[in-house]
């Protein structure tokens, strides 16, 4: 019985490498990972710092705002606005999620909110102006400045439009990796890549924002602002995943699957917006482009392109990064094409 026990502990040496035991044992990572992060930053959505402005005669404007920073766990930052229409503005151009304005010649106060921008944040800023109207012996009626799209019913489609995006970026670079060996042979065949990926990121681009747009009409809003905002989008996510995969060859690709599925697509403010997460996941949602392209998208469809700045930096800096890694990982440590990722 020795010997056939030796050669299947043989067999299985030679069929497991420790190489595929080592790429096992990530995968597993990896996954227990995804439920970590898509669980942790979901299971139990709670407001932090849900930014609702005061509009109030000036003798009860500061007891308000008092009230409202005093609800518990930092929930809500109360700001002032001079009147209804300042409020609306800035609710409009996404520097304040709610307002609550105040009649002083009633009993109803009005909630200013905008379903655009997360419906998750406007009624957790209307169960927390609920129950303050209630705790005075007042009432407080809805009212939404920014609606969401007939097509958009929940306000995720920018979201699961990006995360598109985003999938197609990594997984075409993941593809010309796999095909042709991770590390491109020269800077030339580099150059190629990337070019290839720059076509595939317009056509990308072209026919997510036709899908959402014409097609679906899912989102409203400039749909060659969409196409230019998924061609970059697919193109930084394309690009850093390249980047890896010269750096640390098939490896690079589980390391994107990290960043961009892990990492980026529960703290993207699609489900639920920013304020509404715990604070890791808040922290690092902006900085990945799932979180950017989202907030474009939706800007794009909403809010008429405000405060798209620091987003579109941010996915622009993705692709340069890439960019350049790639070409100077190719330049100073040349790969090999072959017509398959070795073994």
């Amino acid at each position: 019985m020795a010997a056939p026990a030796q050669g299947f502990v043989a067999e299985l040496k030679d069929a497991v490498t420790p190489r595929a035991a080592l790429l096992v044992i990530a995968v597993l990572l990896l996954q227990l990972g995804f439920i970590v992060s898509y669980v942790g930053a979901l299971h139990h959505p709670s407001p932090h710092e849900l930014s609702i402005a005061v509009v109030a005669p000036p003798q009860v404007q500061p007891q308000l705002v008092a009230a409202l920073e005093a609800v518990p766990d930092d929930a809500v930052r109360a700001v002032t606005a001079a009147d209804r229409a300042e409020a609306t503005a800035r609710i409009k151009d996404q520097k304040i999620y709610a307002a609550l304005v105040v009649d002083p010649a009633g009993t109803q106060d009005t909630l200013l909110v905008a379903d655009a921008r997360g419906p998750a944040a406007a009624r957790a800023a209307e169960t927390i102006v609920t129950e303050l109207d209630r705790s005075q012996g007042r009432t407080v009626a809805v009212e939404d400045v920014v609606p969401l799209a007939a097509g958009d019913a929940e306000g995720l489609s920018s979201f699961y439009l990006v995360i598109g995006w985003c999938v197609g970026g990594y997984l075409v670079a993941s593809i010309l990796g796999i095909s042709a060996g991770s590390r491109p042979a020269n800077t030339d065949r580099a150059v190629i890549r990337l070019g290839v990926l720059a076509l595939y990121s317009v056509a990308a681009g072209i026919g997510g924002a036709l899908i959402v747009g014409p097609v679906l009409d899912a989102l409203p809003g400039s749909t060659l602002g969409l196409l230019g905002l998924g061609s970059l989008v697919v193109f930084a996510v394309g690009a850093f995943t390249m980047a890896m995969q010269c750096l640390f060859g098939i490896v690079g690709i589980g390391l994107a699957v990290l960043l961009f599925v892990v990492l980026g697509n529960p703290s993207a403010g699609g489900v639920f917006p920013p304020p509404l997460m715990p604070a890791f996941w808040r922290a690092i949602g902006a900085w990945f482009p799932n979180g950017a392209g989202t907030d474009v998208a939706r800007s794009i469809a909403y809010f008429n392109g405000t405060g798209i700045a620091v987003p579109l930096m941010v996915l622009i800096a993705w692709a340069v990064v890439g960019v350049a890694v790639t070409l100077v990982s190719v330049a100073f440590k040349p790969g090999r094409e072959s017509g398959a990722e070795p073994a």
